[in-house]
C-alpha cells in the first residue's frame, strides 16, 4: 500500500536504532567479544524479542531490564564471565547512544512543515529523557511515549493506540517511522501509516505486510513528504 501523504497530521518515531545507533553501543562490550557490532545488535534484537514474548505471558520488565537480561544471556553465551556491578556498568551504554546525523535537522524540518512529532518507544522514560538529552531533542517533541506507561512492548497494538491517545491525534492520520520493520508492521496493523527507515540497507522482511514507504533516511523521508 502506498503511502498517502494527505492523511498524514502527525508523525511518530522509533527511538533506538531509528534516532540513535544502536552499533555505538558496540564500545560497552569491546574488551569482551570478538565482534563488538555484531554482539550489540543482537543484545538489542533479543531484548526486543523478550518484550514482544513478555507481552503474552504477562512478564512485563522494563526496557532497561530487558537489555540486562540479554546482555547477561548473551555474555554467557560467549563465555564470558562478569559481575552484577560490571554488567550494570556495560547497559548503561544505552543511556550514552549516538545519534545519527539526520535527526534533529530532519525532526526540526517536519515541524516547520506543520507536522506533530512524537516518539513511541519500548524504552522507559529515563531511557527516553536520555534520547532527548543525546540528540538535542529538547522542546521538538510533542510526547515521547513509553510501553513503560501501559506495560505493553512493540508490536502491540495498544501502545500505538496509547500513542495517538497522548499525542492527541486520530490514529489514521499518525505516520510511524522506524528502523525495525516489525514495528512498522505494528503500526500498521493498529491503524497507523508505517515507513520502514532503512538505514542498514538491509534486504526486503518477507514476512507481514510490506511498509507504505521505504527511505534510507530521514531527510528522504522530508522529500516525499514535500
Amino acid at each position: 500500500m502506498a503511502i498517502n501523504v494527505d492523511r498524514v497530521e502527525t508523525v511518530t518515531f522509533d527511538s533506538f536504532s531509528t534516532l540513535v545507533d544502536v552499533d555505538s553501543t558496540a564500545r560497552a562490550v569491546e574488551p569482551h567479544v570478538d565482534d563488538p557490532i555484531d554482539f550489540a545488535r543482537r543484545w538489542h534484537s533479543r531484548a526486543a524479542v523478550y518484550g514482544a514474548i513478555g507481552n503474552y505471558i504477562d512478564a512485563y520488565e522494563t526496557y532497561d531490564d530487558l537489555h540486562l537480561d540479554a546482555l547477561e544471556y548473551l555474555l554467557a553465551t560467549e563465555g564470558v564471565e562478569v559481575t552484577r556491578d560490571e554488567l550494570e556498568e556495560m547497559n548503561a551504554v544505552y543511556h550514552e547512544m549516538e545519534p545519527f546525523e539526520d535527526v534533529r535537522s530532519g525532526i526540526q524540518q517536519l515541524i516547520d512543515a506543520g507536522y506533530d512529532v512524537g516518539v513511541i518507544s519500548n524504552g522507559d522514560p529515563p531511557m527516553l529523557d536520555s534520547l532527548v538529552r543525546v540528540a538535542d531533542l529538547d522542546g521538538l517533541l510533542e510526547a515521547t511515549v513509553s510501553a513503560d506507561e501501559i506495560e505493553r512492548h512493540k508490536p502491540a497494538v495498544e501502545l500505538y493506540e496509547h500513542a495517538a491517545a497522548r499525542l492527541d491525534t486520530d490514529i489514521e492520520a499518525t505516520m510511524h517511522v522506524s528502523n525495525g520493520v516489525f514495528d512498522v508492521q505494528g503500526a500498521i496493523h493498529a491503524g497507523m501509516q508505517g515507513v520502514w527507515l532503512n538505514r542498514q540497507d538491509a534486504p526486503p522482511e518477507p514476512f507481514g505486510p510490506e511498509p507504505d514507504l521505504t527511505v534510507e533516511s530521514i531527510d528522504e523521508l522530508v522529500a516525499r513528504l514535500g
